[in-house]
């Protein structure tokens, strides 16, 4: 997934962080990069299969 983020216009000082193609609205550069910070850990944590998925294959 390829994350970015960027300012929206500087007069409003709103910030915007891109997932691929889903775009999400913050109110300052402190809250989009939080978001992003906490998404990068959940992506990165270690991910079981459920049970029904691993005596399937």
């Amino acid at each position: 997934m390829k994350i970015s983020i960027r300012p929206t216009g500087p007069a409003q000082g709103r910030w915007q962080v891109q997932l691929d193609g889903f775009a999400v609205q913050f109110r300052n550069e402190t809250e989009a990069r939080q978001f992003v910070s906490t998404l990068q850990t959940r992506l990165n944590a270690p991910h079981a299969l459920p049970r029904t998925l691993l005596r399937s294959a």
